[in-house]
């Protein structure tokens, strides 16, 4: 338990270690194991597959020519047995065994044996054994081996009693050389009594055999031997090893129907296959070192190494480059961010693809352009608020500075009323009353708006001054409806509206023109204020150059008043910038000035 816990807290470690790491390294680590891995899991498999393949492409090579050496060569002792038999079935060496032991007797089988002997250049010698006192040999003088000595070798008492035939590995020992043979054995029977009276030996030289062996190729190192069914050698490519026991035990105890492979540790490994003939008795091998074999697997596990290792840097060689592209443009984003972050919003990402990356650069560029436009409205909107404030201050200093003591002018006006009262002057002191009822609404500062009830009342004040100047060369009408009287609107803004009727239209006629004041219904949430006159009209170019500077939302006093541009700089001051003015004006046929306010109740 407390092993594994260690492992969950290495594991945790290289985590957060590969987590705090720049994506290039996260990208490299990462890919390593994606593409490592496999390539080393294939590498394996593959180089193990290719071992058992090798292998099996040798066993079955090597059988298939064990089974072709095998069949050559029961084809070729086959024919042996047929001269056996005929040698058996021969007159002269019949009589030998029903104890006809004459001298012609002897002396015809003999001949019959050398006859069959000299048949064939492949039979080396022919011997007869019968009884204890017949041994009749093809070689003569010149086998320097005496053939009573054959019984006392080692295969002779295992020499089949049903009459088969049995093959041993034996040596001639002549004059000069010792030739080893194999020896074909077959019991020799009494035809009257079927007892045994002898044995037939016919020694087979290893030409034939030697040729059809020598045809045999495994490998540059390999070689091919045979056994008998006693585990001596039949054949080996080293000629002193034959009629020898096999080293090897297991070898020897071999006695299988089919093929079969091996790996035998004999000084060096070898890959034996062999397989075992019912027919003679013998079991054929070929042994190969295994380092053959492995020298081919090597050679391949050299080929997929450097086939691996050249797949591995093309693939980082194209990774490399394929990361690069990736976070090159990530990078990119991080410096210009850092610019953002030190207020420098002038740059931007250059946008190379359409991918997520490309996506997320034009992303950041859209964002910064709305932060920077945001920032400059920003910073606009706070110039034209303070443009704001200080023209709101120098109005209310120039007022201020216009104004000369408000107790003179209530007395003086109030005296002029008087006197002309005393004097009967109704109209003097009419409007003497008029211009105090003014003087007072106009420094009255409490509030910045009123009721339009209240701004009416003011208006038809000054309305009546101007009617005891012109007389009948004007009339006006007020047509506002009592659901209207309670809205609230900016103070001291219909005066400068109806001054203007009479600055800008009045001036310019010379017949009578009309003045009327009405409110309309917008919405459930806004209204207008229209003031309408029937005079000239406002000239185009001043038109043109008064509604530009209303939507450029700028003020520009005249420094005598506060003209039509105060009263809407103010409107948007006190109710937002959604509210306003407007002016439509139309040469001889008048002017409207409409002023849009919210619907709002004190």
């Amino acid at each position: 338990m407390q092993k594994r816990l260690s492992k969950v807290a290495e594991f945790i470690k290289v985590y957060i270690l590969l987590k705090n790491q720049s994506l290039m390294t996260k990208l490299c680590i990462f890919s390593s194991f994606l593409v490592i891995f496999p390539v080393l899991s294939v590498a394996i498999i593959s180089y193990s597959r290719s071992s058992v393949e090798l292998e099996e492409e040798l066993r079955q090579h090597s059988s298939q020519v064990i089974d072709q050496v095998e069949s050559h060569i029961e084809y070729y002792l086959q024919e042996f047995e047929i001269t056996s038999l005929k040698i058996i079935n021969s007159p002269e060496v019949s009589s030998l065994f029903k104890n006809e032991k004459s001298g012609n007797v002897v002396e015809g089988a003999r001949n019959t044996l050398k006859n069959a002997a000299y048949s064939r250049a492949d039979i080396s010698n022919i011997t007869v054994l019968v009884g204890d006192d017949i041994v009749i040999d093809t070689l003569g003088d010149r086998n320097f081996y005496p053939a009573t000595k054959i019984i006392e070798e080692y295969w002779y008492s295992s020499v089949p009693l049903n009459g088969m035939t049995m093959l041993v590995t034996r040596t001639l020992k002549l004059k000069n050389k010792e030739q080893p043979v194999i020896s074909l054995v077959r019991r020799l029977y009494n035809p009257d009594t079927l007892l045994p009276v002898g044995v037939l030996i016919i020694d087979i030289n290893f030409r034939r055999i030697e040729e059809i062996s020598n045809k045999v190729t495994i490998s540059r190192n390999g070689y091919f031997f045979i056994l008998d069914a006693n585990g001596h050698y039949v054949y080996h490519p080293d000629y002193s090893k034959l009629g020898q026991r096999v080293e090897y035990s297991q070898l020897s105890m071999l006695k299988s129907t089919g093929n079969s492979t091996q790996i035998l540790e004999n000084g060096r490994k070898d890959f034996v296959t062999y397989t075992y003939s019912t027919n003679i008795g013998w079991s054929f091998f070929t042994a190969v070192p295994y380092k053959d074999i492995k020298g081919g697997i090597i050679q391949i596990g050299r080929t997929i190494i450097l086939t691996i290792l050249f797949s591995l840097m093309i693939a980082y060689t194209i990774g490399f480059f394929f990361a690069t592209s990736i976070i090159r443009p990530i990078r990119r984003l991080k410096r210009f961010m850092k610019e953002v972050e030190i207020g420098n919003l002038n740059g931007r990402v250059p946008v190379e693809s359409n991918d997520e990356i490309g996506q997320l650069s034009a992303g950041f560029n859209n964002t910064v352009e709305k932060l920077s436009n945001l920032l400059e409205e920003v910073y606009v909107s706070k110039l034209r608020e303070t443009e704001m404030s200080l023209k709101q201050k120098e109005i209310e200093i120039k007022m201020l500075q216009s104004q000369m003591n408000p107790h003179f002018l209530y007395n003086s006006l109030e005296t002029i009323r008087g006197m002309a009262l005393e004097e009967g002057q109704e109209d003097i002191a009419t409007m003497s009353f008029s211009l105090a009822k003014l003087l007072r609404y106009n420094l009255k500062n409490d509030s910045s708006t009123v009721s339009l009830r209240e701004e009416i009342k003011f208006c038809q004040t000054y309305l009546q001054i101007q009617k005891y100047r012109f007389e009948t060369r004007f009339e006006y009408e007020i047509d506002i409806p009592e659901w209207a009287m309670d809205f609230q609107v900016v103070k001291f803004s219909l005066q400068p509206l109806v001054e203007n009727c009479f600055v800008h239209a009045f001036g310019q006629m010379i017949h009578n023109f009309k003045i009327k004041i009405t409110v309309i219904l917008h919405s459930e949430s806004t209204y207008a204020i229209l003031v309408e006159d029937t005079g000239a009209g406002i000239p185009d170019h001043i038109l043109e150059a008064l509604t530009k500077k209303i939507n450029q939302k700028v003020t520009n006093s005249d420094g005598n008043n506060i003209g039509i541009l105060n009263v809407h700089q103010r409107i948007l001051y006190v109710f937002g910038a959604d509210y306003g003015l407007r002016i439509r004006s139309q040469g001889g046929r008048g002017t409207v000035v409409e002023m849009n306010l919210p619907i709002t109740e004190k």
